[in-house]
């Protein structure tokens, strides 16, 4: 999860699993990589955003019934040193956009939804830095 000021960003998916729903940047782990390492890689990748500071913050058990996917999602936190998401993957995100914690979009991806219902709430100092 991105923030900048008290916006965190998300992309409207397209082409694979979950596509018209909202969904932070992210992607899959690659071998031997860290979680924070994979969460910096994958923001510069789809959005050209460097992540400051980032954290894990929460974990999600997410079942995809209609696709036959089992996936856990790991959730890192920290902040964009700028707004200025480009759509670098355009096969794979329709439009990114800045959000108010209070005001997200629908529909979530499955796993924004999971974390949602686990309660979540977001760190503070890094919604506002």
């Amino acid at each position: 999860m991105a923030w900048f000021e008290s916006r965190l960003l998300l992309g409207l998916r397209r082409g694979a699993h979950g596509a018209g729903s909202w969904s932070f940047p992210g992607g899959h782990l690659e071998f031997g990589e860290s979680w924070a390492d994979c969460a910096s890689r994958e923001l510069a990748e789809e959005t050209g955003l460097t992540l400051v500071s980032p954290h894990f913050v929460a974990a999600t058990n997410d079942v995809f019934l209609a696709e036959n996917k089992h996936y856990l999602t790991l959730f890192i936190e920290g902040r964009a040193t700028t707004k200025q998401a480009e759509r670098r993957e355009p096969d794979k995100c329709e439009v990114w956009q800045w959000f108010e914690w209070s005001s997200l979009p629908s529909p979530l991806f499955l796993p924004i939804q999971n974390l949602l219902a686990s309660g979540y709430v977001p760190t503070p100092n890094v919604a506002t830095d």
